[in-house]
């Protein structure tokens, strides 16, 4: 996600800096960048020249000395102590003005916001899978995020060539919140061996749907997915429609994550 919404940035002409402590890591998002942008040659999306000019917008480095901006964009672990710990390193090296937006799909952006310096500049900015593609964004505002922050957040996201929908934080926001159902049913209906992944994908298909619910949780990774429903499920006090399933613990458990493991619910 997080190279993904790099090289959504650095299309638009905006010069990025993308960070991770990782080195192998960062080499494969460089990686990644590089082959989707060469597809976008290859389908006459974009020119040769244009693709070096993206490149060119992104600086990678496993140094976080070097990050220094005025709006930060963490796409890391769903864990909210590292998520603070992090925006708290980075406001150390910058100005109080830079804003820090999480792109977090199932934690409270309050939670985050009330143990940073400067909880006024932090703010949600969920963009979802592919990001490069996709072209919804949801600007998640806290008890504390101030009017400039949000109108900040709004342009960049326009500018990016997405479209900002700016919502409350609350469980699951808007996306994640309507869709837990669209994977929850289709996971109980497995459960109760009424049919099976391949049939649900293309029942749901078939009725207009561009991706089934297996497919697309392979899509997002099954070990996201499952702690987006279990956040949703704890925070909403456990109502009984939303409980997690044990299909998807499972897949977990055993490492199927879907495409970036190369098994979830299909093979890859």
């Amino acid at each position: 996600m997080g190279s993904g919404i790099a090289q959504a940035a650095a299309h638009s002409g905006i010069s990025v800096i993308l960070y991770e402590l990782n080195p192998a890591v960062l080499e494969n998002a460089k990686n990644s960048i590089e082959k989707n942008l060469q597809l976008l040659v290859e389908k006459g999306k974009i020119t040769a020249e244009q693709k070096n000019m993206i490149f060119r917008h992104i600086q990678f480095t496993d140094d976080i000395q070097t990050c220094l901006a005025g709006v930060f964009i963490e796409a890391i672990i769903e864990k909210t102590e590292l998520k603070v710990a992090l925006f708290n390193q980075l406001a150390e090296l910058n100005h109080s003005e830079s804003i820090f937006a999480s792109n977090t799909s199932s934690l409270s952006l309050n939670d985050i916001a009330a143990k940073i310096k400067n909880p006024e500049r932090v703010i949600g900015m969920h963009f979802f899978n592919p990001a490069p593609i996709m072209k919804l964004v949801e600007v998640v505002t806290t008890n504390y995020t101030n009017a400039e922050t949000i109108r900040i957040i709004i342009e960049l996201a326009k500018q990016m060539g997405k479209v900002p929908v700016i919502c409350k934080d609350s469980p699951g926001f808007i996306v994640n919140r309507v869709a837990r159902l669209y994977y929850i049913e289709s996971l109980r209906l497995a459960e109760q061996g009424l049919s099976d992944f391949i049939q649900l994908d293309s029942l749901l298909e078939a009725t207009g749907f561009k991706m089934g619910p297996f497919k697309l949780m392979d899509l997002i990774g099954n070990d996201v997915n499952y702690a987006v429903s279990c956040s949703i499920y704890e925070r909403l006090n456990k109502p009984g429609r939303l409980m997690p399933s044990y299909i998807q613990k499972e897949k977990v458990e055993l490492g199927e994550l879907g495409r970036k493991t190369g098994k979830g619910y299909y093979n890859y």
